[in-house]
């Protein structure tokens, strides 16, 4: 098994797992992978070294820290880590109303419905005809992995 570090075409890095080197080209010539955080197809596979103990071996001088390596290559992923949790409590917290949202919005923003968490989509037309009505709306890009229902 082959574990490699992908990157996506927005920079969101991810690990996939491979039979071999060849079935990861293969896979993703075929636009068969894609990104966990925002499902874009244009991955690339990212440099990696294999780990080398050598006994009695020495850094050089002005080399990073392990810890400051190790820092500096989580960043990216504790960001996304933090996203992705962000989205799994939206999608909990809100109800989804699917193609009725700028309809739901209006009638929360009137007093015609209860107030609560919604989600769903709306065309860039209906999003700005909302911010005229002073309807404050957010994009939230949802990661198709969350879209599907576990088994």
């Amino acid at each position: 098994m082959k574990v490699l570090d992908l990157r996506c075409a927005h920079d969101h890095r991810f690990e996939g797992w491979f039979a071999s080197e060849e079935e990861a080209q293969s896979q993703i010539a075929r636009d068969l992978v894609q990104c966990p955080v925002c499902g874009d197809h244009a991955v690339t596979r990212l440099p990696s070294a294999p780990r080398l103990n050598l006994s009695g071996a020495t850094a050089p001088k002005g080399a990073a820290k392990p810890a400051q390596q190790a820092a500096t290559a989580a960043a990216p992923a504790t960001l996304q880590a933090l996203y992705m949790k962000a989205v799994k409590q939206v999608l909990a917290q809100t109800e989804d109303v699917g193609e009725r949202f700028a309809e739901e919005a209006r009638r929360m923003h009137y007093d015609e419905a209860p107030e609560r968490g919604i989600r769903g989509s709306a065309s860039p037309e209906e999003v700005q005809a909302l911010a005229e009505e002073g309807i404050e709306t957010f994009p939230l890009i949802v990661p198709d992995a969350l879209k599907q229902t576990a088994h």
